[in-house]
Parts: structure tokens; sequence; C-alpha cells
């Protein structure tokens, strides 16, 4: 994965720009080493491959350069995602990923692992969405009025939908201060 990553970080220094709220396009192939017992990429794998197109996604869309300038940085706070075909070794895909929004503490982002269907129409494999946050390099949480003032505030059309923001508050876990104990019941 670190050769993956490296190669990304390159390419995206020289991809096509993209607005803050477009939709990223970033260009993988299945390796030997994305693979499980069952010939097809791990479930594990496509989670990584998500940051390095989040990763592309921020840097074409102008968001890292601003993140770095005022010391910033992001962190995953949850994430799901959906299968529906099997990615086979070699296949090449796209991972087509987009901020959706924010709600009072943090940044979603929807990513589709595609490949063209018979017709040569983008076909969805699996569908993720991640929830982030971003913290300050010298300490602290970026607020939302912090990150809209930076990047702007998401328009319109984009946005998150309800499903989603339920789910973020059924899988939160406590803050980071607070007792989370590791209790069977």
């Amino acid at each position: 994965m670190i050769f993956r990553t490296m190669l990304h970080f390159v390419l995206s220094r020289f991809g096509p720009r993209l607005g803050h709220y477009d939709v990223a396009r970033t260009q993988f192939t299945t390796l030997p080493t994305d693979q499980d017992t069952m010939r097809h990429m791990n479930n594990g794998v496509y989670l990584s491959i998500m940051d390095i197109a989040r990763f592309d996604m921020l840097q074409r869309n102008g968001v890292w350069k601003i993140f770095q300038q005022r010391g910033w940085y992001p962190v995953v706070v949850s994430e799901t995602i959906s299968f529906r075909k099997s990615l086979q070794m070699w296949q090449k895909f796209t991972i087509e990923s987009r901020i959706i929004g924010f709600d009072a503490k943090a940044m979603y982002v929807e990513q589709r692992f595609v490949r063209p269907d018979a017709d040569g129409k983008p076909e969805i494999y699996a569908q993720g969405f991640i929830r982030g946050r971003f913290l300050k390099r010298g300490g602290g949480v970026v607020t939302i009025d912090e990150l809209t003032d930076a990047v702007g505030v998401a328009p319109a059309a984009v946005t998150i939908p309800e499903w989603l923001l339920s789910w973020s508050t059924d899988v939160a876990m406590p803050p980071t201060r607070a007792a989370a104990p590791s209790v069977w019941e």
C-alpha cells in the first residue's frame, strides 16, 4: 500500500484541478497484494484505497493546500461501506469521491468504486461514506465555522442523506477524555 500511496501522492499533483465540491475520479488497478483467500479484493483494502482517493481529491480540489497553510490535518471518525460486486485481480476501477456536506462537528465524504458495465456506463461495485474531523497541529479541533470559512459552504445540491446523519450518531464513540470501558454484556 505504501508504494501505491506514494504513486498517487505524485500523480495527484498533476491531475486535473477541481472545485472544492466537485467529484474527483481516481484510477486504480486491483493488484495481487489486494487479494484475499476468495481471490477478490479484500474488504479491508477497500478502506485503505479510499484513504488514497480522498487524499487525491483533497490535493486536486485545493483543500489540502489550505489545510497545510493552516496547520490542519484530517482524521476519520467513522466509516461504512457496502459491497455490490467483487473486484477481481488486474481489474481497473475508478473511485469517485465527493465532499457531501457538514454536520455540527464533521465533514462527510461519499466514495464509490466504479467500473464500466456491458454498455460502457459507470456501474457502482461498492459505496462508502466517511465522517471526518480536522485537528490542529498545535492542538485542538478545527470547528466547522473555521472549515467552511476556509473552503466555502457546500452548495445546496450537495446534501447529507438523513440516514447518514442518524448513522453517525448511532455509531459515535465517547469523546477521547470520557470513559470507554470494554464491558461485554
